[in-house]
Order: C-alpha cells, then sequence, then structure tokens
C-alpha cells in the first residue's frame, strides 16, 4: 500500500504555526514511507476564504520546503460531488430528508441547555415520509447513524479510543441550500484523494467518529488516524498569538530561517534520541508518526530563537547575503557604497557568529556597506574621547606604512603600539572599532579591517582624525 497523506486547511487566514507543523508531520511521514502529500483547501466557508489566504498558505508551506504531490484540490469546487454521495445514501436508505423548522431546532438546543447536556437532533424525521412534509421548509439530508454497539478507532498516536454509537446523533450532511456540511465533504474528498493515513490535531478526534459513519455507510474503507495533541504556550496553556502563535509569514518577517522553524516544529511532540539539530534528510529517515508523543508540546520562543542561531552560523554566507541585502539597501539608501555588497559578503563569516536572526544580521552588516563618513552611535561617540583619538591618530601614522593588511598582521601591529604606548590592547581597539564601524559593537576589529580593506579603513579613521 502507498501511504498517502494530506494537510487540509482552511483559508480563513494566514498559515498558523499549528498547521505549520501538521503539514510538516504529514509531508515526513509521507516521504517516510515512500508515499504521496496532498494538499487541498477546504474553502467552503465562501464568506470567510480568500485568495489572498490560499496563496499565503501556499507561500508559507513552500518557504518551508514542504512541497506537495500533484495539484492543490479546492473543496468548494467538488460540491457536486459531495452532494452526490449524499443522495447514494438516500437511495441506500443509510439518509433521510430532515423537514424540522428552525423553531423546532431552536426548541431542542434549549431543551438540551436546561438539562446540561450537548445540542442533539432526536431523530424525529429518521422513519417518516416526505409527504408528511410541512409546506416551505426546505430538508436537510442527515445520516441515519448507527446508534447500537460501538466505534473503535485504533489510533497511531492515542491509541484504542472506543465511543458509543449512542453519542452520535443523526448528523447533517447537506443543508437546505444544497450545500454539503464540512463532516461530508471531508470523508468524501479524503476517499476520492485516495488518503490512506490522517494525521491531524486531536480537536479532530470527535469529528473522526462520526465520519466513521459516513465510510460504513459508503462501504468504503476507513483511513488510518493519527490525532497529534494541540501546542501550547510555555505557561502551559492552549497556545494564542501571546505565546508567539503566529502565521508562518510572521516567523520569516522576524528574521528566522525555514530550516530552523521546520527544526523547531519537528521537536515539538517529537524526537529521536538526544539529537537536537535534525536536518531534512535525517527528518525523513527517523520520522515516524507512532513516534508522536500524547501530551501537549509546549512553544518556547526562546528556544526557537536559539535553533535559529545555531542554522545562521551554519547558513551559506551568500544566501545569507541574498536574505538580507534589499533590508541594508532599505536600511542605508542613499548612503549605501557601490563596493558595500562585496564588503558585506566577505564580512559574512564573522557576522553570522554575532547573529541570531537575518534582522539582528541586517543591522550589524550595514557598516560594511555604509558610504563615508560614518554615522556614530552614543557608545561609539564617547569611545572617541580626547585620548581614544590621540592613540587612533598615533596607530594611524603606522598603518599607512603597514603592507601585510590581514588580521593576523594588522593585531600585531596593534599590540606592538598598545605595548610601547603602555596601555591594554583594549584602549586601542575600542576606538579602532568606533571609527571603523560607528558602533561599540561588532565582529572582530581586525577582521573588520582586513575585509574593509586598507584604504576604506584608512579613509574612515581619517574621517574621524578630520583629515579627510
Amino acid at each position: 500500500m502507498t501511504v498517502v497523506t494530506r494537510f487540509a486547511p482552511s483559508p480563513t487566514g494566514f498559515l498558523h504555526i499549528g498547521g505549520a507543523r501538521t503539514a510538516l508531520f504529514n509531508y515526513l511521514y509521507a516521504k517516510h514511507t515512500g508515499g504521496k502529500f496532498l494538499l487541498r483547501i477546504e474553502d467552503t466557508d465562501r464568506q470567510r476564504s480568500t485568495q489572498e489566504a490560499v496563496d499565503a498558505i501556499s507561500a508559507g508551506l513552500k518557504w518551508l520546503g514542504i512541497d506537495w504531490d500533484g495539484d492543490i484540490v479546492s473543496q468548494f469546487t467538488r460540491a457536486p460531488r459531495h452532494a452526490e454521495v449524499a443522495h447514494a445514501l438516500l437511495d441506500m436508505g443509510k439518509a433521510y430528508k430532515c423537514y424540522c423548522t428552525p423553531e423546532e431546532l431552536t426548541d431542542m438546543r434549549e431543551t438540551a441547555k436546561a438539562e446540561g447536556k450537548p445540542m442533539r437532533y432526536d431523530g424525529r424525521w429518521r422513519d417518516r415520509s416526505s409527504g408528511e412534509a410541512p409546506e416551505g421548509v426546505e430538508y436537510v439530508v442527515r445520516i441515519k447513524a448507527e446508534h447500537a454497539g460501538e466505534t473503535v478507532v485504533e489510533d497511531l498516536i492515542q491509541g484504542k479510543v472506543t465511543v458509543s454509537n449512542g453519542e452520535i446523533d443523526d448528523f447533517v450532511l447537506l443543508r437546505g441550500d444544497g450545500t454539503p456540511t464540512y463532516m461530508l465533504a471531508v470523508v468524501v474528498d479524503d476517499h476520492d484523494m485516495g488518503v490512506t493515513h490522517v494525521v491531524r490535531g486531536d480537536d479532530h478526534l470527535t469529528n473522526t467518529f462520526r465520519q466513521m459513519q459516513i465510510y460504513d455507510a459508503m462501504g468504503w474503507d476507513r483511513p488510518v488516524f493519527a490525532h497529534m495533541p494541540l501546542l501550547h504556550g510555555s505557561d502551559g496553556k492552549k497556545l494564542s498569538k501571546r505565546h508567539g502563535a503566529l502565521g508562518v509569514e510572521a516567523y520569516r518577517d522576524m528574521g528566522l530561517l525555514p530550516e530552523a522553524v521546520c527544526n523547531y516544529l519537528l521537536r515539538l511532540g517529537w524526537g529521536h534520541g538526544d539529537a537536537e539539530i535534525i536536518s531534512r534528510e535525517q527528518a525523513i529517515e527517523w520520522f515516524d508518526v507512532v513516534d508522536v508523543g500524547k501530551s501537549a508540546a509546549r512553544f518556547d520562543a526562546d528556544k526557537l530563537a536559539n535553533i535559529n542561531a545555531h542554522y545562521m552560523r551554519e547558513a551559506d554566507d551568500q544566501r545569507l547575503l541574498d536574505i538580507i541585502w534589499p533590508g541594508v539597501e532599505a536600511l542605508l539608501g542613499e548612503r549605501l557604497a557601490e563596493s558595500g555588497k562585496a564588503r558585506v559578503l566577505a564580512g559574512m563569516p564573522g557576522l553570522k557568529e554575532r547573529a541570531k536572526n537575518t534582522l539582528e544580521l541586517t543591522e550589524s552588516a550595514a557598516f560594511y556597506a555604509h558610504t563615508r563618513p560614518l554615522e556614530m552611535n552614543e557608545n561609539a561617540a564617547k569611545l572617541l574621547n580626547s585620548h581614544g583619538l590621540r592613540a587612533l591618530r598615533q596607530l594611524t601614522d603606522i598603518l599607512i606604512d603597514q603592507e601585510d593588511w590581514n588580521a593576523a598582521a594588522l593585531q600585531e601591529v596593534a599590540k606592538d603600539f598598545a605595548f610601547q604606548e603602555e596601555m591594554k590592547l583594549g584602549k586601542i581597539a575600542q576606538p579602532l572599532r568606533a571609527a571603523l564601524t560607528g558602533s561599540n559593537i561588532s565582529p572582530g576589529v581586525f577582521d573588520v579591517m582586513e575585509v574593509l580593506g586598507k584604504e576604506e579603513s584608512l579613509g574612515r579613521l581619517a574621517d574621524v582624525l578630520g583629515e579627510a
């Protein structure tokens, strides 16, 4: 059997981080088993569904490197097929037309509420003829649910779960306007798409027992179900925006790398020994749905940031440059040097070691691309006091004659100068950093000098010393 999984979001907003984890787990399980991963957009709610949201979901998945097999399936366009199945159930006597008035349904709801029970349809049209239908009332199609016995789900994550069929009412398949309900559409789509494994949040577990009624009534094979616990915040409560439950695009805009987000999501509820950093190749090799835990995983934004910092250090320099360059251009505008891009790339090994995300990287890289003269931040200006400027002037006289312009040689020159002047190296390195970067924080100052080159370094020193 070829395993077929699916991700089926509703296009009423962006790709939520919890939905991204569901998509990732489905994708990895399909790849692990050599199967297929499908994408279906459950867009039957026409008032809330938007093309913008569809595009955002698609873009979010692609950014995460989660690609799907075949074309995206629109649930809305399949409404005629859903209705066809409902009418087939009518013809088989496994569904019936219900002519309950809105007032009758309201009475049922209020009675249930008064008794402290959930709303359940009482089946009053289950065995009645349509000839008894009141005038002017549109019928809905309800399944004739099996009320005897029990339904068992052998869930890959939750284990064996049993529900008495007496708890399942005759739920609606087709509304009065002929449109299908979610419960019907999901089953028909999963069957027609050949889905073998339904991996989704455990908030759908109660739906599963209802959906099995449709599978059984149609004589279709049931898929294998796996219901994973939903994500919680660091405080153990349901994940919300205050915990970091944002759309995937927000994490991209916060400067996170997609491989870091995927690595972190993978470890929320699943693990492989003590492995923390897991490549996509390893994830595909190791991942199995049966290893997903039953307990809710807690989302920790700080841990995500730390994992991202790891992937920043491992990322290709050119790739990082491509990511941050639009931000550098926006930050500097007309103050952008033509040679700046090459300098940023050359300085990337030192820059990425200190950045937790691409936003930090953008800000820290800007000094390499800045035209002269630099703007000094408050801390840098303090370092360029009379003592700092006097030391820089003396060191600059030495650097003018320096031929070997590499970090190691430049550090030795600075050490010799500090020794001769009976000062600590930091007393010259700190104002030197301020003059060259406009900041009191940067990669190693001698590495910076090597990246800038002799001409640019001396030019920046001259600007500060008033000799430009």
